[in-house]
Parts: C-alpha cells; structure tokens; sequence
C-alpha cells in the first residue's frame, strides 16, 4: 500500500537525524516532550487523515462550494470532518495553550500538517485560518480584542481571513479604496469592496473575523495611509456573544482551475451603510500588521507545493511498480516475456527520482526553517536570535516561490508518469496538479516574492544575513568532503555556492546601475537559481548523515533508504545543478533583451 500524501520515514528522518528535533525538549518551553509524544501526535495526525479527511478531498473537487442566494456553502462531507478537526484540537497545533492550542514546537506541528493539509487543504483551512487572523489580534490587539476573539479563533470555532485586494488595485495594495469613518462610540464605519477572499464566506462557523485594510477618512494615500481593523460578520459583543449581523455581504465566488473546495470569495463591506470594525494596533500600522500574518502565509504557502508534490510523488511510485507495460529493455526478447512494471523503465526511473530528490529537499527545506522558528523563539543567544530571525527573512520569498513552482512541477511528472490515466479523473494526480497551482500565485506571485528577495532581503544588515548563510552551506560541504564516497559531490556543490555568490553580487551590483530593470528581469531566475543551490546543500547534508549511517544500518529498509538519499544527492547535483549553472551563465549574459523590446514588438 503506497504511503499516500507523505513518507513518514522520510519525516523522521528529517526531524530526528538531520535537524535533532528533541533538542528542543531540552529547552523550558518543551521540557515536557519527548519523541513517544511527537511520534504518537504525528500518528494520530496521520491516522485522522487518511482516515476522516481524505475521502472528502474528491468532493471538494466535484462538487465545490456553491453560492445561492447569498449563501455559501461547501460539500456536505466536509461538515463531519470540519466539525472532528476541531474536536480534535487540530487547528492551533503549535499556539499557546492559553488561548486554546496545543503549545507544540512549530517543527512537529509542520509534520503533522503534512498529513492533515495534505490530506484536504480546503477543508484544513477552513479550521486553521482563523489562526492567522487571532496571531495579529495576540501581537497587536488589546488585552479586550484578545478576550473576545482568540480563543473562538484559535479553536476554529470562528473562522478568519485577510482581506487586502480590490479589483482596481491587485498587488498594488497601497492603491486600495476601502474606507474607515471613525464613530463616537469608537468604532469605524468600513466601506469597500474586496475580491479573492480565501474562506471569505462559508456555512462552517458561526462566525468569521476579516481582518480588513482600509484608509482612515483624511488620512495620506499609498500604503503608509493603511490600517488594519477587526470586521466580524457577525457584531461582538463585550461579553463575547453575538450581536446583529455587520453588513459583510458575499457578492460572489469565483470559478477555479483548482481548489474548488475552498471558497473564494467577493466580499461587500457597508453597502446598507451598517458595516462597522475597531481598529487593531495604531492608525497607520496596517500594513506593518498584516505583514506578519501575510509572512506566515508565504511559509504555508510554500509548505502546500511541498505536500501536493510529496503526495503526487507516492501516488506515481506506487502506480509505476503496479502498473505493467513494456519489457525489460536490459533483456532480449523471446516473445514469450512477461511486461515489466514502469518502474523498470529508464525514463520512468529519470522522472521519479527527480521527483524524490526534489520532495526531499523541499522537505528538509520546510522544516529547517520550522526549526528555525523554533530556536527564533526559545533561545537565549543574542547572536543566534539574530541569525535565525534573519535567516527565516531571508528565505521567506525563496520558500514560497520554489516550493510552489516546483511542488506543480512534480505533479506534472506524475501525470506523465501515469500517462493516459494520470490525465483523467480516475486517479488523483490531475486534481493535485490543479489544485496547487494556485500557491505560486497568491500571497504575492513569483515575481513579487523574487523583487522582496532581490530588492529587500539580500540586503539585509549590508549582506551579512546573506554572507551568514553561505557559511552554513559551505559548513555542511567541509562535512560532506570528509566523507570519501561524497567528496566529489561536495566539490561540485561548493563550486556551485561560490557560482552564487558571485551572480549575487552581479544582481545587486546590475541593481545599482543603469541596467536596473534588468535585474529585475533576471529576478525570478536568480530565485529559482537560489532555490537549487539550496537544495543541493540539503541534499548533500541528508546524504552526508546517510553516509554516516550507512555502516551501522542493519536492517535492509534503513540500508535502502539510506541508499536513496544518497542517489537523491547524486541526481540532483550531477543532472540537475548543471542546468543551474547554465541559468546563471544566462542570467549574466543574456543581454537586455526583456526590457528593451517595445510592446509592439511583442505583436498579436
């Protein structure tokens, strides 16, 4: 039976072997914990999945939510298993008890939501939500907005969302129209209207909480005129009970390539006048607030690449050593052969381990900077709060943005891999391929994430963020090279990081000149660029614990394994990291064609 969505192994080794996840039980805040507690909270996870949210993930797809008479609604089936994974207390994994989670590292959390999210990310989402709205209000609120929304938020008994766009505006959020008039009771009267609103309306919850950017009436235009405001669809009362409905009225849903389980809403605010929501921080802070939440998001987002493309790769696995066509090209044929499973198969092979290798590193990605986060808020290092606080910056646009394209990439190798049936709707990997197509494009789409990364976070503390990560890259080569069978694989990866370094200090260097656009141009190239390079240094540093291990590993599934991580590496770094290369060989001479070629040139 196939793993189906995720490798558990692959996730213990991750979290056990490569990152020593139970060092942080060693710390105050997880003292409690231990790996029988981790390993049963990932069970359960696991088990819950498959189990409860799994067999609705079909209808999310064939039936979709619906929008009659100015109501939402999602599949039938997603109610029992919305209403269980709140039960469960899966919504808050990682949030502090006080307000109704679970208080777990962040990095556990990430295994168990590779299940949970993997298994039906619209109906998880529709449970986990809520939770980027409450961190905002737990941050910024007042000790009376942390009371009366956390802890409905955090439980998901209260949906949540975060509304930014407008038709007119888009990415451009600093253009937006919607407006705040202050009142005497101290609240705001919002107007406007906002459009793809993730879960912006559904029959799931009571309630749902927008948090809403809008321009305080007189205040200056451009995004430093933006705040932020707490919007209930219904009104909050002081004792937290509901009041009268709050004019937040759904206008629409739109029609997807994908995601069809997930509602995507447009949304009118105050268009009977009665709209009203309390301002969260300070008039004028509201991009700064929603900067956080939008942050995590990214992380999310690019942990949705990673889970479609992992559950993509072991459904095509397992389908190629079932499925029997062809011969073994290795053998003459006498007429009287058995066809051979896929698998067997040259090019069949090519694909899936480009697939692993890429799941893999993605994987080791996602939790690195999980771990990160974890040690961001624990320690007690001034010098390692500082890197870990910078590093998690830095690779923020890289993860979304890699994870996302790469994660569709997989997908697509699996449908070829299934061939004629991977195109129909009998098996799952044209529904996969379709739905998390949407990651590379919201929450800021490549080429935003890649001008954050190009513009803002390569140059963070002068490039010492930078230049501090490299040496963490080039620590796990000098690691590798020490291992006899590696050593030509760590020369390969060093050389490719000084590669990096010195396109890095082109792009900037291309930044500052006249040729600015150009860099611009090459932006989401050099990030995608990037995003190899990391994964050969992930790859490297999984095989260099495999190559470790390899000697003392006596039972056949470790030997095996530990030889895939190894081939992973191989593959990655002699077939793959050659294509990086010449993309920056191409980044440094591709000339300016992109910026000075005239729209009528373009034709059509």
């Amino acid at each position: 039976m196939a793993n189906l969505i995720s490798d558990r192994r692959d996730i213990d080794f991750v979290l056990y072997e490569q990152l020593d996840v139970l060092a942080l039980t060693k710390l105050s805040k997880y003292k409690g914990y231990n790996r029988k507690t981790f390993d049963l909270i990932i069970n359960e996870a696991r088990n819950f999945a498959l189990k409860e949210l799994l067999p609705t993930w079909v209808d999310g797809d064939r039936i979709g939510v619906t929008f009659e008479n100015g109501q939402v609604k999602v599949p039938p089936s997603f109610h029992r298993a919305f209403r269980l994974l709140r039960e469960g207390e899966w919504s808050a994994l990682a949030e502090s008890p006080e307000w109704g989670g679970q208080g777990l590292p962040i990095t556990i959390s990430v295994a168990a939501d590779e299940f949970l999210v993997g298994a039906n990310l619209a109906c998880n989402s529709y449970a986990t939500f809520g939770g980027g709205t409450a961190k905002m209000i737990e941050l910024f609120g007042t000790d009376d907005q942390k009371k009366r929304f956390l802890e409905k938020l955090y439980t998901a008994h209260w949906g949540g969302t975060m509304l930014l766009t407008e038709a007119h505006a888009g990415s451009n959020v600093g253009a937006l129209s919607t407006s705040a008039a202050p009142n005497p009771d101290g609240t705001y009267s919002i107007t406007g209207d906002k459009i793809f609103i993730t879960n912006g309306d559904h029959d799931l919850t009571e309630n749902i909480i927008h948090p809403v950017l809008a321009r305080i009436d007189g205040d200056p235009p451009g995004s430093k005129g933006l705040s932020l405001f707490i919007v209930p669809k219904y009104w909050v009362n002081d004792d937290g009970s509901l009041g009268e409905f709050n004019d937040v009225v759904c206008t629409g849903v739109e029609e997807k390539m994908g995601s069809h389980g997930s509602a995507t809403c447009s949304l009118a605010l105050g268009s009977k006048g009665k709209c009203r929501g309390v301002l969260l921080g300070k008039p004028g802070q509201g991009m700064m607030i929603m900067f956080h939440m939008m942050n995590e998001a990214r992380l999310k987002v690019g942990f949705q690449g990673l889970i479609h493309g992992s559950a993509a790769y072991q459904y095509a696995l397992a389908y190629s050593r079932e499925r029997r066509q062809g011969y073994d090209l290795g053998k003459k044929q006498t007429g009287d052969d058995e066809q051979v499973p896929i698998i067997r198969h040259p090019d069949v092979r090519r694909m899936l381990l480009w697939m692993k290798s890429h799941v893999e590193g993605m994987r080791s990605l996602d939790y690195y900077i999980a771990r990160s986060f974890d040690l961001l808020e624990t320690t007690d290092d001034a010098d390692a709060k500082a890197y870990y606080d910078g590093v998690t910056a830095l690779l923020t646009p890289v993860l979304k943005t890699y994870c996302a394209a790469k994660g569709f990439d997989v997908c697509v190798k699996a449908i070829q891999i299934y061939g004629g049936y991977g195109y129909s709707k009998d098996f799952p990997v044209e529904q996969l391929a379709r739905d998390v197509k949407i990651t590379s494009i919201y929450e800021g789409t490549d080429g935003i994430q890649a001008m954050d990364l190009i513009g803002r976070k390569l140059l963070m503390n002068k490039g010492a963020v930078f230049q501090a990560f490299i040496k963490e890259m080039r620590d796990a080569v000098d690691r590798a090279a020490a291992i006899k069978p590696l050593e030509p694989l760590a020369v390969e990866v060093g050389k490719t990081i000084t590669r990096l370094e010195t396109l890095t200090k082109h792009i900037l260097e291309t930044m500052q000149s006249a040729s600015m656009k150009v860099a611009f141009a090459n932006s989401v190239p050099f990030l995608m660029v990037m995003g190899d390079v990391i994964m050969a240094w992930m790859l490297l540093w999984r095989a260099s614990i495999a190559g470790e291990k390899l000697e003392k590993a006596s039972k056949g599934k470790d030997q095996a394994f530990y030889q895939g991580q190894i081939f992973s590496a191989e593959y990655f770094i002699k077939s793959v990291l050659p294509e990086t290369l010449g993309q920056m060989d191409a980044i440094v001479s591709g000339g300016d064609a992109v910026v000075n070629i005239s729209e009528e040139a373009f034709g059509g």
